[in-house]
């Protein structure tokens, strides 16, 4: 049960994306071991920057520097349906979920190499570039969501398997893309390195984009919105004919048969050198 004053009497489970940033970190680090293939032996991946090997061992740094919210893509913080269903459809009464939009967020990796000569160190960085290139997706999965039972299911209700075949039309998928961008000036890395008493190494910049999904919301009955009723304007106190309920300035309505000359004018001042069309058209000369 929540203690949210807003989710009274409804299951709420746990965070589905409390994971998301440390999968992309070990994925990021398989990715580079994996695709390794211009040596016999591959680098040691590090996160201490200040790290340095005592033989000729090269290293490849890994650091995650900075986590920001993507200010383009944020969503308004109200409850929507999941895309999960277990069991049947919620037409014909299967359990329905409620969550928040995801948070689109942007994570930020520092890269650097060490080598004890500073043409492999080069060599490095071109393969570094290369092959972080071809890095479409980091993560290319089923989206995972949390039941308030502590299940772990797809969108199709099914167990979670990160590994199961992706062909069902209506299964969530959840993508990271990774992207070569130039964060920090070449002032900020030196501070950076400072910091850490490290030397200073000629470094890459690299932005992973990830949606971070809350927690589901199960509601017994449904959801039920109430708003207040509008309510309606009362009318003017003059009690004018020439206006409406509203206020708005009307011309009173002459009886069926009524000739024109015979009829009301119309609201506001009087005409001023404003004939009829047909009165115009007759005095026209041929």
């Amino acid at each position: 049960m929540s203690s949210d004053p807003m989710l009274r009497g409804v299951s709420v489970g746990p965070m589905s994306g409390r994971n998301i940033i440390g999968d992309v970190t070990e994925a990021l680090h398989r990715f580079l071991l994996d695709g390794y293939d211009i040596g016999e032996q591959p680098p040691r991946l590090e996160e201490d920057l200040s790290f340095v090997p005592k033989d000729r061992e090269q290293v490849i740094y890994v650091y995650m520097y900075r986590v920001a919210q993507n200010p383009n893509l944020q969503n308004q913080k109200r409850f929507r349906q999941a895309p999960v269903f277990t069991g049947t459809s919620p037409e014909d009464g299967g359990e329905v979920y409620y969550h928040r939009p995801p948070l689109i967020m942007d994570v930020y990796y520092l890269i650097s190499i060490h080598s004890k000569f500073r043409s492999d160190a080069e060599r490095m960085m071109g393969w570094l570039l290369l092959h972080l290139n071809e890095a479409t997706h980091l993560i290319y999965r089923p989206r995972k969501f949390l039941l308030p039972d502590g299940r772990a299911v797809d969108s199709l209700g099914r167990p979670y398997d990160p590994d199961i075949p992706m062909v069902e039309d209506d299964l969530q998928v959840e993508k990271v893309s990774l992207a070569l961008v130039d964060d920090l000036t070449v002032g900020d890395a030196i501070n950076f390195f400072s910091l850490h008493e490290a030397p200073y190494r000629p470094f890459l910049t690299y932005r992973a984009r990830i949606a971070l999904d809350g927690p589901l919301v199960r509601a017994e009955g449904g959801t039920t919105v109430t708003m207040p009723r509008l309510a309606n304007k009362a009318p003017p106190d003059s009690g004018s004919a020439l206006e409406s309920r509203s206020g708005r300035i009307k011309t009173p309505r002459a009886p069926p048969g009524t000739p024109p000359e015979d009829r009301a004018p119309p609201p506001g001042p009087r005409p001023h050198f404003m004939r009829r069309t047909a009165d115009a058209d007759s005095e026209t000369e041929d």
